[in-house]
């Protein structure tokens, strides 16, 4: 049967350039969107828009914003596509603030969202949508404060004896041995989270087979398809439940929940206190049986598991990560790894050779390290956002309409020279109590800002430095012939990752 002529073979290739054509008027047509507002733009390409170097793989999704941000300089913001979606990169730090803190209520939620049908995806505190992510957040809130930290501080110096035990089993002295630090690393914090969280000794540290970090390896696997899964969720998340991406693999989501109950139904027998985040979850699932308003969120089942994997996603990787650039940075600067390491053995000497939290707190250099390993290194290098309503930018014309996302580069601000001088130099002392007075706010943000700030900033760093007091009192850490100078940072991760690893020559020290 023939359509236009009596050539089937001509009525295909009609058909084909017709279609061809359709298609490419539909995701061309938003094209000049910018333009047409008087706002500068990234010359977008058909179908991909300015997505692509960021869709093959070619540059991480920090990377590719980062290239963006150094783009529009000189402007407050700059417009680009997302295949055929506009979407505004902003640079000011003045609307930076505006849009995470002043008029928070205009941008309440992330773009990023997970399919509807993946419940762990969807209810988890990271990419739960208003309003009930603020109910959320402030029954999670209390999970690490002071308070609660200092009596978790106990639990995570014994994992910080494992790192020791650890360590103990490699031949370190003499010329030391080749350590892969970013495994180490994240065994560590693998086992941080696990006790601080769940109650559990995983001691994954000494144990190779180890469960809770086998599914660390696997959320986080440095794959090309983990890596389409996790982008499209931040930047085409209208495509995630079509294609079927879920923000865990099925192995992950069944070891946690598997996990998780067991854990929970153990301690509701026992009657166990231990002030973590399994006690936190019972007591808002006794409290939502007991009363007689549900509300809009239900406290139990897959809603309970999908905090647990966002803490445990999110409270290894991220410090497992910072520990390990830390560690490369001091290799490469053996000056402030020794005044480092001088400031935490004047310090023990005052506790008698104790670890304690106090102390931890009080190591001022620390934090400074801490910081600027963090500005160079932010783990998730851009913020999300989605307009709820239409906002107009102070002292200018534009009207961000309804809808639109929003992306800040974190990575972008981190290394830009006006706020940062020579940004490519590790330099703690950005980070001295009268530097940072000089600083405005809103160039400097690992965590985030505002009420999406991160619930595990407390811990996160706390861990990072435990590890590195731990390491640093019997360690020397040295560049060895397979410590890649300069790092080269992973294109196929959605958060700032080293690719191969950071290895570094490890020796025990003698004095």
């Amino acid at each position: 049967m023939v359509l236009i002529t009596k050539y089937l073979l001509i009525d295909g290739v009609i058909l084909f350039i017709s279609l061809f054509i359709f298609a490419y008027f539909y995701m061309t047509r938003k094209f000049k969107y910018w333009i047409k507002r008087g706002v500068m733009e990234v010359k977008p390409t058909p179908f991909i828009g300015n997505f692509s170097d960021c869709l093959i793989a070619k540059r991480s999704a920090g990377q590719w914003l980062q290239d963006i941000y150094n783009h529009g300089a000189g402007s407050p913001y700059v417009g680009i596509y997302l295949f055929r979606q506009p979407c505004l990169l902003i640079r000011d730090p003045e609307l930076i603030k505006n849009v995470l803190i002043r008029d928070f209520n205009y941008f309440q939620d992330r773009y990023a969202r997970a399919s509807p049908d993946d419940k762990i995806g969807t209810a988890n505190l990271f990419l739960l949508k208003n309003p009930i992510w603020k109910l959320l957040r402030s029954k999670l809130s209390p999970i690490y404060t002071s308070g609660r930290l200092k009596k978790m501080f106990e639990l995570m110096v014994e994992v910080g004896d494992d790192l020791d035990t650890h360590m103990a089993s490699f031949d370190l002295s003499g010329q030391g041995e080749n350590l892969e630090m970013k495994e180490i690393s994240a065994k560590f914090t693998t086992d941080m989270i696990a006790t601080t969280a769940f109650g559990l000794k995983v001691n994954s540290l000494n144990n190779p087979d180890a469960e809770f970090r086998k599914c660390g390896r696997d959320i986080f696997a440095t794959t090309l398809f983990r890596n389409i899964e996790l982008i499209s969720m931040f930047f085409m998340p209208e495509i995630v439940g079509k294609l079927g991406f879920k923000f865990l693999s099925k192995t992950s989501s069944e070891f946690l929940r598997k996990t998780m109950w067991d854990v929970l139904v153990e301690r509701e027998r026992s009657g166990i206190k231990r002030d973590d985040l399994i006690d936190l979850l019972i007591e808002l699932k006794k409290a939502y049986h007991e009363s007689p308003d549900k509300g809009d969120f239900e406290f139990d089942g897959d809603n309970l598991v999908a905090q647990t994997a966002v803490f445990f996603t999110g409270g290894f990787e991220t410090s497992s990560t910072t520990l390990s650039f830390t560690l490369y940075e001091l290799t490469l600067h053996p000056e402030i790894q020794s005044k480092l390491r001088n400031e935490i053995l004047e310090g023990l000497k005052l506790t008698n050779g104790q670890i304690t939290y106090d102390l931890i707190m009080s190591l001022r250099y620390l934090d400074m390290v801490v910081a600027e390993t963090l500005r160079k290194y932010p783990i998730l290098p851009f913020l999300d956002r989605v307009t709820h309503a239409d906002y107009k930018v102070p002292n200018s014309d534009l009207i961000i309409e309804k809808g639109m996302p929003i992306l800040i580069s974190i990575s972008g601000t981190h290394y830009d020279p006006q706020y940062f001088p020579e940004p490519d130099k590790y330099d703690p002392e950005r980070f001295s109590e009268e530097n940072k007075k000089l600083r405005n706010s809103c160039i400097y943000f690992p965590f985030g800002e505002g009420p999406h700030i991160c619930i595990g900033m407390r811990i996160g760093l706390l861990q990072v430095k435990l590890g590195l007091v731990k390491l640093l009192i019997k360690h020397e850490f040295t560049p060895c012939k397979d410590t890649m100078i300069p790092l080269h940072i992973s294109p196929k991760c959605l958060t700032t990752t080293s690719e191969g690893g950071i290895i570094l020559n490890v020796k025990e020290l003698t004095t």
